[in-house]
């Protein structure tokens, strides 16, 4: 198992979340929407440019801009 960025993510691939380094008003946003350390995501897809990406995690669906990805580390489980 590796250990990377949201925004390195392939599709399909999965992972639980090891880190959110924002702070401030973009951190209290990307934790309340649910990512934070140990929540178990997977890749659902990405936009034709790459942003935002597509997430699945606790039964719901959720797309974030690669800004806010950066800011995410995950512990890859499964490649696609």
């Amino acid at each position: 198992m590796s250990i990377m960025n949201l925004r390195q993510m392939a599709v399909d691939q999965t992972g639980t979340i090891t880190a959110v380094k924002a702070n401030g008003e973009m951190g209290r946003r990307i934790r309340d929407m649910g990512l934070v350390k140990g929540t178990e995501i997977r890749v659902q897809g990405r936009a034709p440019l790459n942003d935002p990406v597509s997430l699945r995690l606790m039964g719901f669906t959720l797309t974030l801009r690669n800004n806010e990805a950066d800011y995410i580390d995950v512990e890859v489980t499964q490649n696609p």
